[in-house]
């Protein structure tokens, strides 16, 4: 083994010490890339530098980053959730998991609404999960679907790992955005048929709403209520996504449009109000300059780890295992819902997908199929302890009664039917290929 290969495995080592000491991911990018670069290769390394970090600032497509923010922020804040869960919760009627089918409907709409986990997991919890412990629901299995429910909107579009993805695999955005869609309603399914199981054999842990507040509801009330609350968004949704899809409108073009269109919708819902505008900027422009840092280190990082040959230990790593490429597909899958327990999605898509990216291309892997894998896996990332950030998200609004041990408890069947999701996405690769293909992408 050379000495820049030796660099490069120390390199890794220093990545993830530092990440497991709580240093934030941005300042661990540059320090491991730029300490072990100059050690390397010293200074002469680093003059592509400017040139990577200004490839990055004038990329057209970021510009749909702070947009798809501002547009889940504004729609969060209108505090759309609440009318939303009220009415799908009533819409269920006497069903037997009635209120959590709900949730998971409220997370569909709100993922591909919003797609920020923060907003929609801690709305859930504040709205939710107080009334749902009233009416005798599992307290397990209302953090699960609650925290479950919350993380589809990293896979369903407009996501940010959709967007980052494109990206790091030299992929369409509306491609990925098309690939998506089905198994990000897959996942979904695969939590209600649980719930409806749940619901069969063991009743007293998801109980019907009762009747008498069915009925304080007149029918024709709740209808325009759903007119009011679930179409407007919807509409946006489907707006929005579509000409993308359709190939309309450009990512960057179909995003600015989703921004207007959330004011509007807020505006519509007589929600809208300057300290409403204020907090969805401030909002937007934290998240994004958080994106954007990241993103920027990041190329420090990657210029050092190619630089000392660290892609070809990474193809030689492959190399020496068995099974062929199947395998070695399995393989990042498996690292990518190990490294889920301890660091995020946006360290993972862009230090361990990058790292093996070569080894796929070379075996002509399809690189939508192996995206729409890559994000199904990351969604167990917020769900699994210690480091679920869905978790510490719904710890900070849950109520006394509810322990750590009951939302550990809790999303377990949930990463369960994850993983699931990741092996039908395998075995079925049309899940993810035939809505690009049927359309012409």
């Amino acid at each position: 083994m050379s000495g820049t290969e030796l660099l490069a495995i120390l390199m890794l080592v220093a990545f993830f010490g530092m990440l497991l000491a709580g240093v934030p991911v941005a300042l661990v990018l540059a320090t491991t890339g730029f300490v072990f670069g100059i050690l390397g290769f010293g200074t002469g390394l680093f003059n592509l530098v400017p040139a990577r970090i200004y490839g990055v600032v004038t990329n057209y497509l970021w510009l749909a980053i702070p947009l798809f923010v501002f547009m889940g922020v504004m729609l969060e804040k209108s505090r759309l959730a609440e009318d939303l869960l009220d009415v799908v919760g009533h819409l269920a009627g006497g069903l037997k998991g009635g209120m959590a089918l709900g949730i998971i409907g409220v997370g569909v709409l709100m993922g591909a609404t919003t797609g920020i986990v923060g907003a929609t997991v801690i709305t859930l919890g504040l709205l939710t999960l107080p009334t749902l412990l009233r009416r005798g629901y599992d307290p397990g299995l209302s953090c699960g679907a609650i925290c479950a429910s919350g993380t589809l909107g990293q896979i369903l579009p407009p996501s940010l790992i959709l967007i980052l993805l494109s990206d790091i695999l030299q992929l369409s955005v509306g491609t990925l955005f098309a690939a998506a869609v089905i198994p990000g309603l897959m996942l979904a399914a695969i939590y209600c048929v649980y719930i409806v199981i749940l619901g069969m054999v063991r009743p007293e842990m998801v109980p019907a709403i009762p009747k008498e507040e069915r009925d304080a509801m007149p029918r024709r009330e709740l209808w325009l209520k759903f007119f009011k609350v679930v179409l407007p968004p919807l509409a946006l949704v489907l707006s929005v996504l579509g000409s993308i899809i359709a190939g309309i409108a450009a990512p960057t073009e179909a995003a600015s449009m989703g921004a207007l269109g959330s004011i509007l919708v807020t505006a519509f819902a007589g929600r809208m109000s300057l300290r409403v505008l204020k907090d969805t900027m401030q909002a937007t422009t934290k998240i994004t300059a958080m994106v954007m840092f990241i993103l920027i280190c990041a190329q420090v990082f990657s210029l050092a780890f190619r630089g000392l040959h660290g892609e070809d230990l990474i193809i030689a790593l492959f190399e020496f295992l068995p099974g062929g490429v199947n395998a070695d597909i399995w393989f990042l899958m498996l690292l990518i819902f190990v490294l889920g327990f301890f660091i995020e999605w946006i360290e993972i898509s862009y230090i361990a997908v990058p790292l093996f990216l070569p080894v796929f291309a070379a075996a002509n892997v399809d690189m939508v199929w192996l995206a729409m894998l890559i994000c199904v896996n990351l969604q167990t990332s917020f769900l699994t302890p210690p480091f679920g950030w869905a978790l510490f998200f719904l710890r900070g609004v849950a109520p006394p009664e509810i322990t750590t041990r009951h939302m550990y408890l809790g999303v377990l069947p949930f990463v369960a039917m994850q993983v699931l999701g990741v092996v039908l996405m395998f075995f079925f690769p049309q899940l993810a290929l035939w809505l690009p293909k049927a359309i012409g992408w």
